[in-house]
């Protein structure tokens, strides 16, 4: 068979896309039909840099969902080599093909013969799964402390505030760098940071489901049950690891089966992320709990607890929005930045910071097993900053 052209490449790159196509279609056609009914997320299809941000990043989202979930997109095993497929440029022919085989390397191979173009889209699954749900725990970390912390003030604000500066005042990726190092993993730290770290998400729905009906006990209680039922489970699924020193599930129960570098880089991005989200939500929590809104919850009776979750808390929803997804940027820039270094994820992993170094031996003689993923990186972060500005200017708006 004879390589691909440039144009033939192109082609078949957008024809293995295609569900991904689909998928884009249908969520421009649905927002943009029910957009004054949608809110915030609404408005954002009135702001051009919005959609063009929001697209770039629902493209990899659907991407990763799209190899994750259904093994679709891939060409080939992001893992496995082919032999005689080393450092080849993109459109070679796949040798030794069989009946059922994809029969080129669309975007060539890398130094270990992988298909670069599958790499480059089953990464994306590796940074969806981390990025957003790391952030989000770090949101729920950030919030759980930043409430209280700026509504009660004194001690416990100075107390919280202390240990939030103490570990801002360490350089982000020095930190990153220490709590990912196989050293600091041999000693269980990251497995106990986890058991801490993963009860917030349980104590901020608790708290909040109890402020807001704890003046209709049964229902209160019933949903508490079933709450703390599920998420207790989810929970000590997502700390028990048997390969640690932690492990209180028998295997036939535990839910998931997280690898132990994934764990490890999950746990290192809430600790970081923390810190820097509390101290936003304690700021505006200082400015809004003088709205008048607020007193005349406190004059009503209202309990502090509710007045945070229940009237603060909404009022903070522009700001904490913008900086979510700028957070999930810089997110995505740190796992690229330890993929690089070889720290945290496995060295197969398909990540696209693991993936940059490899290309990067050989890239002045064969540029394309580095220039691919660091431009889907560049593309996913660009998109997040373009989404982020979009919120922010119809945010102010409101």
């Amino acid at each position: 068979m004879e390589p691909l052209s440039w144009g033939q490449i192109g082609l078949q790159l957008l024809i293995q896309f295609i569900p991904v196509w689909i998928a884009l279609a249908l969520t421009f056609a649905l927002s943009i039909t029910y957009k004054r009914r949608l809110g915030l997320y609404g408005k954002l299809f009135d702001n051009v840099i919005g959609m063009v941000g929001f697209g770039l990043v629902m493209f990899w989202v659907y991407t990763a969902l799209a190899v994750g979930l259904f093994d679709w997109v891939v060409t080939h095993d992001p893992l496995s080599a082919a032999t005689g497929m080393k450092n080849k440029v993109p459109g070679t022919p796949l040798r030794g093909a069989e009946d059922g085989d994809y029969a080129y390397y669309l975007l060539g191979g890398d130094t270990l013969a992988r298909d670069v173009f599958s790499r480059m889209v089953a990464g994306a699954w590796v940074v969806i799964r981390i990025a957003p749900l790391a952030t989000l725990f770090a949101f729920m970390v950030g919030i759980t402390l930043g409430l209280p912390a700026g509504y009660f003030g004194g001690r416990l604000d100075s107390a919280l505030s202390f240990a939030a500066n103490l570990i801002l005042a360490f350089p982000v990726i020095l930190l990153f760098y220490l709590l990912v190092t196989p050293e600091m993993v041999q000693t269980g730290i990251p497995s106990y940071m986890a058991i801490v770290l993963f009860l917030f998400p349980i104590i901020f729905l608790t708290v909040l489901i109890n402020a807001r009906y704890r003046t209709q006990p049964s229902r209160r209680n019933l949903m508490l049950a079933v709450l703390l039922f599920v998420l207790g489970w989810a929970y000590l699924s997502l700390i028990s690891d048997p390969e640690t020193r932690v492990a209180f599930l028998p295997e036939r129960l535990d839910l998931f089966n997280i690898p132990g570098g994934i764990l490890v880089v999950f746990v290192s991005v809430v600790f970081v992320n923390a810190p820097t989200v509390f101290r936003i939500v304690r700021g505006l929590t200082l400015d809004i709990k003088t709205r008048d809104y607020v007193a005349a919850a406190q004059t009503r009776g209202e309990g502090p607890w509710y007045i945070m979750l229940w009237e603060i808390l909404p009022n903070t929803r522009g700001p904490l929005i913008v900086d979510f997804c700028l957070r999930i940027g810089y997110t995505t820039i740190l796992l690229g930045t330890l993929g690089f270094f070889g720290l945290g994820l496995p060295p197969e992993s398909p990540d696209w910071g693991t993936t940059i170094n490899q290309g990067r031996k050989l890239l002045s003689i064969y540029p394309h097993p580095a220039i691919v993923p660091a431009v889907a990186l560049l593309s996913m972060v660009l998109g997040l900053n373009l989404l982020a500005d979009g919120l922010r200017e119809e945010s102010l708006k409101d």
